[in-house]
């Protein structure tokens, strides 16, 4: 509020300061500039009316009479002897003026002299003849400035009540306005401290100022960010916890059957061991998911680019996978209209893919086929991976992608599936700035294309 005042006050007192002082020194000047205006004038009528030689000087007289009346001042004529001639104050006169400034102008020294102080200004002006082009007198005028500076002083003390008015007025606005303002920033203060014990469900409803309700909006838009986190880190907890959970109960039970049994056939125990092995995979394959999850939530900057050609890639793949696909008689065709080079992460796109066809075999029927087609265009390369599998419901095809979800966790657990490897999948493609869509149809099949650029950009 302090600074609301501040901010109100000092421009206007440092204003009024510089206007009322700029009035002065203009006034003065104009003062001047018409005492010297009138100066020449006297100047004139005496060189004009023979003044120092005749006694014609009745013009002279009245001009003097007049000037110093209006302007309130004193003015002295001098000859060339520095004897006073005139003095409207009629002290002077017949007396012997010994000022400087009047001594150097008679002696043509200087065209003019001016002095000025507070309250007064002096003017010497030489009388110059031109006929002879000499100098035959001075006239000296001593006026005061009082009327100048008593309208100075009664400006600066309108001034100055305006200004302590002015600031009265700023104040009482500071504490309305600062208690509009503080108000809703008491109320985020509070909604802040509800959320720092954990309450994401604590709402804010400021209303009166557009400003305060696209706080209050931008705010519960921030808590409602917040709060599907945190759901969502509950649900991961809970989903790593389960997964876990799962195996570790099962080699439990499988050693303490061990345990329990005397003198354990060695074909029972091997077949326990192998049990026991199964399940161990499982929670090794679980951690290292999760952890290459975590490793792509970082930043993009640890993505490693190269060039790879993509045809061959995907080649390698399928390679790879053949095996499983033959297991139960699926068939593996490859399409390639033409050749693609692209700038990828090698390992972490080569996750993504085998993700999707090993998807595509394990969810599939008997004797079925998986169809990998590449192509591109000058900015893209497009990868589509099809299946005539199981296929997946259309109400669940929006949630595929996150961690842990299984449409089908019976079949998901037959498969050794753990609902991690699609995210992963997206996770990939979105590091490389691409993207991923899916279409399925129950017991006919499913479609994953993907489309990432040629050339990675930051």
């Amino acid at each position: 509020m302090a600074v609301l005042i501040l901010i109100g006050i000092i421009p206007l007192v440092v204003f009024t300061l510089i206007f009322i002082n700029t009035y002065r020194a203009k006034a003065i000047s104009q003062r001047i500039n018409e005492l010297q205006t009138r100066g020449s004038i006297i100047c004139n009528l005496v060189v004009s009316s023979a003044y120092f030689t005749s006694d014609s000087g009745a013009e002279v007289d009245s001009e003097l009479t007049q000037v110093a009346d209006i302007f309130g001042g004193r003015i002295l004529i001098a000859d060339s002897d520095l004897n006073i001639t005139r003095d409207t104050y009629g002290l002077e006169e017949g007396k012997v003026i010994l000022l400087e400034e009047v001594v150097r102008c008679v002696n043509g020294a200087d065209s003019k002299f001016v002095s000025q102080s507070e309250n007064m200004v002096e003017l010497v002006l030489p009388v110059h003849n031109p006929e002879s082009n000499s100098i035959d007198g001075v006239v000296v005028m001593n006026f005061s400035l009082n009327s100048v500076n008593t309208l100075y002083d009664s400006m600066q003390s309108i001034a100055i009540t305006l200004v302590l008015v002015l600031g009265l007025i700023i104040l009482v606005i500071s504490v309305l306005y600062s208690g509009q303002v503080v108000m809703p920033m008491k109320e985020v203060a509070g909604s802040i401290a509800m959320i720092s014990s954990g309450d994401f469900n604590e709402t804010m409803q400021i209303t009166g100022y557009s400003e305060a309700e696209d706080i209050s909006d931008k705010f519960n838009s921030m808590l409602s960010v917040l709060q599907n986190l945190e759901d969502a880190r509950q649900e991961f907890v809970s989903n790593v916890s389960h997964e876990l959970k799962t195996p570790i109960t099962s080699v439990k039970v499988l050693a303490e059957s061990l345990i329990g049994q005397e003198n354990v056939p060695v074909e029972l125990y091997q077949e326990f061991m192998v049990d026991i092995n199964e399940e161990l995979e499982r929670m090794n394959k679980i951690i290292n998911d999760l952890l290459t999850l975590v490793k792509m939530d970082k930043n993009a900057s640890e993505v490693n680019i190269s060039e790879v050609n993509i045809n061959e890639f995907l080649e390698a793949i399928l390679k790879q996978l053949q095996p499983i696909a033959d297991k139960r008689n699926i068939e593996m065709i490859f399409e390639s209209v033409r050749s693609v080079t692209a700038q990828v992460d090698e390992v972490k796109l080569a996750m993504a893919f085998r993700n999707l066809i090993e998807n595509a075999i394990k969810y599939n029927y008997d004797n079925g086929w998986v169809r990998v087609s590449l192509n591109a265009d000058h900015k893209f390369f497009y990868l589509k991976v099809s299946d005539s599998g199981v296929g997946i419901p259309e109400e669940l095809q929006d949630s595929i992608f996150e961690r842990f979800y299984r449409v089908d966790k019976a079949r998901s657990r037959e498969t050794g599936g753990n609902g991690l490897g699609l995210a992963i999948t997206r996770n990939a493609i979105l590091l490389h700035r691409g993207s991923i869509k899916v279409h399925s149809i129950e017991q006919q099949g499913t479609t994953f294309a993907v489309r990432i650029p040629l050339m990675y950009s930051e």
